[in-house]
């Protein structure tokens, strides 16, 4: 057989072109991908893949990119494709490198092109034949962003789109320059993961424009990506929910609901205000005092106390001093024979007031709310605890009805760092509300870690600061057994 022979069956079918290329076969949902790659004419060929976590997306993308440089050339028209993932650093470890890893595994492709860090091109017709990386400034506008796709005329663009869930909607607006040269055969073919609603994954899903492909660990489905751990993806369904969105996002490949940045919604925390316990119901469970502390200012220092299902009445303190604070929380610490007492440190603030209570005896724990989480769900422990705040009230916390503890905690919203979880910082929910959320933050210091009724802590593991390893050191607990729920 020909070699032009040979190309035109492989631009027909990408799934024989990794095959006989690569020397892999490809896992069902990725060649349900390939397949919209390849077969008739197509002058606006738009492919857009929504994945899971770690399901092989960025090696489609890269297949695809040698796909449209091999296949897609005729009568003295070559392609000229661009790459672009969310940032420039991004693309380089990920996308540009998997190109290359694909291409040492083809001895036609290494004879045929030459990859660099900045342009993959073909050895005969490098100026006309390429693909190359581009960037864009995180500031930039939609006429810069334009700019850096730029320079892709003729009969056969294309443009790879690397981490799209959160890139901005304008590079998706700029890629579709391509189809305005009435090319013979245009591509644009992105990829990302679903954890943003305001990105251009999102848009391009809900445009009617794109053939989407949605990438799925879920046990359930049979063409589920092999590559997530399948006893991995029960555990985090049968623990979270199908409708966490950490779990939506991650396990299922599918965006949350519209909305679903909102921690904790009205009714939830309406209901929980609502509830009532007899002493009896939580008299089981440990005593423990969260405490977030303000450094003067109009921010308030406040110390909200929880047992079990039952959170009670804080008290709220202002403009006052480091011994004055710790003389409140210790006498909370006698009057109600605490188990627990947690004490934001983020900025220092809070050192003072724990460091006066270890000079009678206590023994508080620092939290840096900045600092790693238990999980790697989480992108630091102020997440962490946030979320584990949410669901005990919405598996049947009791909150006092507490005017502006409705707000702070409905105020609150999170998103997504790569495929973590993280909670908006404290000084954006500040200026949205026109207060500091600090009755919600103490009450999400209760939930720092599991305490136990009546065991002692462990003295020596105090302090919880930026550079505890909790996958690399004994956890800092106070007992491990207690569930809160």
């Amino acid at each position: 057989m020909q070699a032009s022979d040979v190309i035109r069956r492989w631009r027909e079918d990408p799934v024989a072109f990794v095959v006989d290329n690569f020397g892999v076969e490809p896992d069902e949902w990725q060649k349900d991908a390939l397949a919209h790659l390849g077969g008739q004419f197509n002058p606006r060929r738009r492919v857009c893949m929504k994945a899971c976590t770690g399901p092989g997306k960025s090696a489609v993308l890269a297949w695809a990119g040698w796909h449209r440089l091999v296949c897609f050339a005729d009568k003295g028209e070559h392609p000229k494709g661009a790459a672009l993932a969310f940032t420039a650093a991004n693309l380089k470890d990920n996308l540009w490198a998997e190109l290359s890893k694909w291409q040492s595994r083809s001895q036609f492709l290494l004879s045929a092109f030459k990859w660099t860090k900045e342009r993959i091109y073909a050895i005969d017709h490098p100026e006309t034949w390429f693909l190359s990386a581009r960037s864009y400034a995180q500031d930039a506008d939609a006429e810069a962003i334009g700019r850096a796709l730029s320079g892709l005329h003729g009969q056969f663009p294309f443009v790879l789109l690397d981490e799209t869930g959160d890139m901005p909607i304008a590079v998706g607006k700029a890629a579709t320059q391509i189809f305005t040269g009435m090319p013979t055969d245009a591509a644009v073919i992105q990829a990302g993961n679903p954890t943003s609603i305001d990105g251009l994954l999102y848009e391009s899903c809900n445009s009617g424009l794109y053939q989407v492909v949605t990438i799925t660990a879920d046990p359930d489905d049979p063409k589920r990506t092999p590559r997530v751990d399948i006893d991995h993806a029960r555990e985090m369904i049968e623990a979270h929910g199908r409708d966490n969105p950490w779990v939506m996002a991650t396990i299922l490949g599918l965006f949350p609901p519209a909305g679903f940045n909102a921690l904790l919604g009205i009714e939830d925390v309406n209901a929980a205000m609502a509830r009532h316990y007899r002493p009896e119901d939580y008299s089981f469970a440990a005593r423990v005092l969260g405490v977030d502390v303000s450094l003067y200012g109009d921010d308030a220092s406040v110390i909200f106390p929880r047992q079990g299902l039952a959170a009670f009445e804080p008290t709220v303190l202002r403009g006052v001093g480091p011994m004055v604070g710790a003389g409140h929380v210790g006498r909370k610490w006698d009057e109600w024979k605490v188990d627990a007492c947690f004490i934001d440190a983020t900025g220092g603030f809070g050192d003072p007031w724990a460091a006066a209570l270890e000079t009678v005896g206590r023994d508080p724990v620092r939290v840096m709310f900045h600092g790693p989480a238990t999980s790697r769900k989480y992108a630091n422990k102020r997440a962490e605890m946030y979320f584990e705040m949410a669901e005990w009230v919405k598996s049947g916390g009791a909150l006092p009805p507490i005017p502006g503890l409705s707000q702070e905690l409905t105020s609150t919203t999170y998103s997504f760092k790569g495929d973590q979880l993280i909670i908006e910082p404290k000084q954006e929910v500040k200026k949205r509300i026109g207060r500091s959320p600090d009755m919600a933050d103490a009450l999400a210091l209760t939930f720092a870690y599991p305490v136990t009724r009546g065991v002692a802590r462990n003295a020596t593991a105090a302090v919880v600061g930026a550079d505890f390893d909790p996958y690399q050191s004994a956890p800092v607990t106070v007992g491990t057994d207690f569930n809160p729920y």
